[in-house]
């Protein structure tokens, strides 16, 4: 089983022999802390342990995965690791409702609130699932269910803290924010601070999932979706050819293409929104060309994320509730 599908199997084969060993893997992954590591195919156990994450769906993708498991077969040490992972995430929230990319003692940029590569989305969404109590959170007791959704209500006042403003208008978010100050914040050398034509696309769709938004929740899906549609980028397509010249052996170039999808850049600058990019050394620049090979190559510069969202506003649009005066998570 690849391990990035073992958690959209029919529920049937969560009961399977092959199920309970890459559960017992997991198990074997789990840090004393309660969280796991990332970028580990745990469907084997060849890998180190690492540090607990929320990064790349780390423990977030292992605890549905165990929850799925529990259900089928009953294996109380599956259901109890579950519970060991929820704790990890619940003391890992900041008080103002963000969460760090590691915990604990998190250092440098790892001490941000982190959207970058869905990381708190992830959090809040399964957070809110186990607040419902959704069936395959049925076993979760009601204390933790309900710490569950004060998390999500904290989560969410954050997500709107977080939100760009620029000469008044809501608009997007970087893909990670200063945990005292609210602001963009930089990451590695080349994710500098910015609106984030990908990460906020996630933001985004998932406050549109929110049952009895507030008005200040609909006022920040509105400003993102203006700020999304300001920024599409059309009449691009983005190729990846191979360049024996090049240090990868390949490149990535733009070319114009009239009857291309749109695409959003990763980043754009806040309140010009021109797109930029940036290598290992730190520089703005404002094509794909300028920058180094390796990184030309090694991360992804534009991306349809938001036509996403744009889709799913068609729906959420008609069903605006502007009298609703409380978020419902």
């Amino acid at each position: 089983m690849p391990w990035n599908t073992v958690n959209r199997q029919p529920p049937a084969w969560y009961a399977t022999p092959e199920a309970t060993a890459i559960a017992n893997n997991i198990l074997y992954y789990q840090n004393a802390d309660g969280g796991w590591p990332k970028n580990i195919d745990m469907t084997v156990r060849t890998a180190a342990r690492d540090r607990s994450t929320i990064d790349n769906a780390g423990t977030t993708m292992q605890m549905i995965f165990l929850a799925k498991v529990y259900v089928a077969a009953g294996t109380t040490s599956y259901k109890d690791a579950f519970l060991n992972g929820l704790d990890y995430l619940l003391a890992a929230q900041y008080g103002n409702g963000g969460w760090p990319q590691y915990y604990p003692n998190p250092t440098g940029y790892y001490t941000h609130i982190t959207f970058n590569d869905g990381a708190m989305i992830h959090v809040v969404r399964l957070l809110r699932d186990i607040g419902k109590l959704l069936p395959d959170y049925a076993f979760v007791d009601a204390a933790r269910a309900e710490a569950c959704v004060t998390a999500v209500a904290k989560g969410i006042d954050c997500i709107l803290r977080c939100q760009i403003v620029v000469d008044g208008q809501k608009t997007g978010w970087c893909a990670q924010h200063d945990e005292v100050t609210f602001a963009p914040a930089q990451a590695r050398a080349y994710e500098l601070p910015s609106e984030s034509g990908q990460e906020a696309a996630g933001v985004w769709e998932f406050l549109m999932t929110i049952e009895h938004p507030s008005a200040e929740v609909v006022d920040a899906i509105e400003g993102a979706r203006k700020w999304f549609s300001l920024v599409q980028i059309d009449g691009i397509k983005v190729h990846e050819i191979v360049d024996v010249t090049q240090t990868t052996g390949k490149d990535v170039v733009v070319v114009p293409d009239p009857t291309a999808k749109p695409l959003w850049a990763r980043f754009y600058e806040i309140g010009t929104n021109v797109p930029f990019f940036c290598g290992r050394d730190g520089i703005k620049k404002y094509s794909l060309a300028e920058i180094e090979n390796e990184r030309r190559t090694g991360y992804s510069w534009y991306g349809d994320e938001p036509s996403h969202g744009l889709d799913d506003y068609k729906t959420w649009q008609p069903a605006w509730d502007f009298d609703a005066a409380v978020v419902d998570p």
